[in-house]
């Protein structure tokens, strides 16, 4: 009996179809030529030999060349005439790569004639049964080399679902797994392959209860808990947290079962409970990154800035593999506390993943803020990689121009871009938006009609061209059009709301106003939206509540630009 298990060694017999090695004829090529010679009557043992030799020659140069076609005729052939195994079983390996699975097949069946008792023959047509989507035909088959390989039946019943992995047919994968396993039902493992199975085709109920199965015959089986928990989370949370707990309970040394349930309390948010199996987790696993890193969420989230921030560099001295994301958070604490230069040095190390925009944008704020403003640009302006990276850093360039108060510049740098990238959404956007703030309606009306144009659906688009047209009291009807479609697009967006309530207001259908203008600042407390509410209040004659309700927004925003005006304008 082979050493290694059956079904394992038939997963990695299925990587045969990436790779035919290259000119390792020599051992073929001269074992094909010694049964040649043995069978040499009517001619030569050197002629038989030398043409063997030859024919394998020419086999694996073509192969080598992409004649694939031609290497299988020649390993084919030499295959059929010499019925040596390790031709064949070469010839075997070329028709797989070309996925001449029935040609692959017949030469196994050769092979197998050749060497009855051959266990690798054996896995070799297995192995091209799965390849050739022929399940009904490998279920036999399959059976027999797990039936013969007793000593190792629970483990190759456990590796069933990764050889079948790459089948699209999982109710095919499900019927084949649940046949092969039915004659071992007091294995654990057994059912634990049929709920793999079950599960990979969307049968939950059969994964549950094969699984359930599972832990029974082995109750301290802490990977069929976790499976019997993943399935469970897919309806309620509550449940599968229960169940981990009971096994946890029982079985307190499970460490993953326990991970899984701390991180299952965090999306239920019961961190308190979540917190207890984390500290226990990181009293038995101190060095882990897998209970570090949470642990330092959690307290962050809890505002144990203390613990967050001991962890979090705890984490960096481990093999944690997103060092960036951990100087990102420590970065921001640092921000939080006053301590510039040691965010800005955390900020310099994110150099890859979700956070690296943000950092980047963060460090660029804090230099502007040393007056280093030049220095921020150029931090910006040598980020990025793709082109959608490199627009993402222009804007954030721009961004910071703006609030340096150089907002021409920001305008300047920002059509710059767009003559390179003149259909650029988000270039578009952003230059009408800036251009607007220097007073030129004009440009911003062509970017945006360029920008809905490519695409007509842009919420913000229609919003930005339709407040434009409402605040400057002109195009009123089309401004309504615009912001009818915007809220459909975008219904809960109070910024687009307030568009719609102001277009309304500049109409004279004040009722309608107050109605839209009143839902957008429940939904957000902005001081635009504040302004807008208090003048269409005030026109109702409503002036205490005009006033009232500017009172407050005021007390919010005290330097809201917006605010002011409006109240002198209310009451000069």
């Amino acid at each position: 009996m082979q050493p290694k298990f059956i079904v394992a060694a038939l997963t990695l017999a299925l990587g045969l179809t990436h790779a035919v090695p290259g000119l390792a004829a020599g051992e073929v090529t001269a074992k094909a030529g010694k049964r040649a010679s043995a069978q040499g009557a009517a001619q030569s043992s050197e002629d038989l030999l030398a043409r063997s030799v030859f024919q394998a020659l020419v086999g694996e140069f073509a192969l080598q060349r992409g004649d694939i076609r031609f290497g299988l005729d020649a390993w084919n052939d030499l295959a059929r005439r010499t019925r040596d195994p390790k031709v064949i079983e070469r010839a075997v390996e070329v028709a797989g790569f070309a996925r001449q699975y029935d040609q692959a097949l017949e030469l196994a069946k050769l092979w197998q004639e050749v060497e009855p008792d051959s266990a690798k023959a054996q896995q070799a047509q297995s192995s091209l049964l799965v390849m050739a989507n022929r399940l009904d035909d490998l279920a036999p088959q399959l059976a027999k080399l797990i039936a013969e390989d007793q000593p190792n039946i629970a483990a190759n019943l456990m590796q069933l679902n990764r050889m079948l992995a790459r089948q699209p047919d999982k109710k095919a994968v499900q019927q084949l797994v649940d046949r092969i396993a039915a004659p071992y039902d007091t294995l654990p493992e057994a059912h634990f392959a049929m709920s793999q199975a079950a599960a990979n085709a969307g049968d939950h109920a059969r994964a549950q209860s094969t699984v359930e199965r599972a832990l029974q015959l082995r109750p301290d089986w802490e990977a069929a808990a976790l499976v019997r928990a993943q399935l469970q989370v897919r309806l309620s949370a509550a449940q599968a947290i229960d169940g981990l707990q009971v096994f946890v309970g029982r079985y307190p040394a499970a460490q993953d079962a326990r991970l899984m349930l701390a991180r299952l309390l965090i999306t239920e948010k019961r961190y308190s409970e979540a917190r207890g199996h984390f500290d226990r987790l990181l009293k038995e696993a101190p060095d882990s990154p897998e209970v570090i890193y949470p642990v330092a969420m959690l307290a962050l989230q809890q505002g144990d800035v203390a613990t967050g921030r001991q962890q979090l560099e705890r984490l960096l001295q481990t093999a944690f593999p997103d060092k960036s994301a951990v100087h990102f958070f420590l970065g921001q604490l640092d921000e939080e506390q006053a301590k510039p230069d040691a965010a800005l040095a955390h900020y310099r190390q994110v150099t890859a993943g979700d956070q690296y925009l943000t950092a980047r944008s963060r460090a660029a704020q804090i230099l502007r803020q040393q007056g280093k403003i030049e220095e921020a640009r150029e931090f910006l302006h040598n980020a990025g990689t793709t082109p959608a990276e490199k627009v993402q850093f222009l804007l954030a360039e721009a961004q910071l121009l703006r609030e340096a108060g150089r907002e021409a510049d920001a305008l300047a740098l920002l059509e710059s871009a767009l003559q390179r990238q003149p259909d650029n959404l988000e270039l578009l956007y952003e230059t009408a938006l800036l251009a607007e703030r220097q007073g030129k309606p004009e440009v911003l009306e062509k970017r945006l009609k360029r920008l809905l144009e490519l695409k007509p659906d842009h919420a913000h688009a229609l919003n930005a061209l339709g407040y434009s047209w409402a605040d400057r009291n002109i195009h009123l009807a089309e401004a309504e059009a615009l912001l009818v479609k915007a809220v459909r697009l975008a219904p809960e967006d109070p910024f687009i709301m307030d568009s719609m309530g102001w277009v309304l207001f500049r109409q004279g259908k004040l009722a309608e106003a107050l109605q839209t203008l009143e839902r957008a600042y429940a939904i957000k407390a902005d001081p635009e939206i504040a302004a807008h509410l208090g003048e269409v209040l005030w026109r109702l004659e409503r002036k205490d509540e005009a006033r009232r309700l500017l009172k407050e927004a005021v007390g919010r925003n005290p330097d809201s630009d917006v605010l002011a005006a409006v109240i002198k304008k209310l009451q000069p």
